[in-house]
């Protein structure tokens, strides 16, 4: 993730993937039971911190939002609730969301800070740095000519 940029697909054909995260063609409203919504986000890294950005609009902060840190992954959950209401026409998403994004090391569970803002929730995660590794060369012994190992 440090310093790639993703790449963006142009396919006439949708992964897998896609095809559950929205709607199947012709069948509006159509998705598996126990599927939960896909949730957009963006992730940058800047300064050793790391920024998820999740859209969750018309969310309650207090009881409909959940983030939990797993290792080296950081799993956002909401719920959004339908209001009984009749309406004409709706293309708003109900239901449950999730979305789980690795990280490039264990997450310091302690440190990471949630806000939620104008139905944007923020998620700033200060990851340690990378322990510098030192190169290490390790000599090859010899032990006699391979066909006096054979016979041996």
């Amino acid at each position: 993730m440090a310093g790639s940029r993703v790449e963006r697909r142009h396919s006439l054909f949708p992964d897998f993937n896609d095809w559950f995260s929205r709607e199947f063609p012709g069948l509006p409203g159509w998705r598996p039971a126990a599927a939960a919504h896909s949730i957009p986000v963006e992730v940058t890294n800047a300064d050793g911190v790391y920024t998820l950005r999740a859209e969750l609009p018309g969310m309650d902060p207090d009881k409909d939002i959940s983030i939990t840190v797993d290792d080296n992954l950081i799993t956002v959950s909401a719920e959004h609730s339908e209001k009984r209401v009749e309406k004409e026409h709706s293309e708003f998403r109900y239901g449950s969301f999730r979305r789980t994004v690795r990280l490039p090391g264990t997450v310091p569970a302690d440190e990471v800070e949630a806000s939620y803002v104008d139905g944007i929730l923020t998620i700033r995660v200060p990851m340690p740095e990378d322990e510098s590794t030192s190169v290490t060369t390790i000599p090859v012994k010899r032990s006699g000519k391979p066909d006096e190992e054979a016979t041996a």
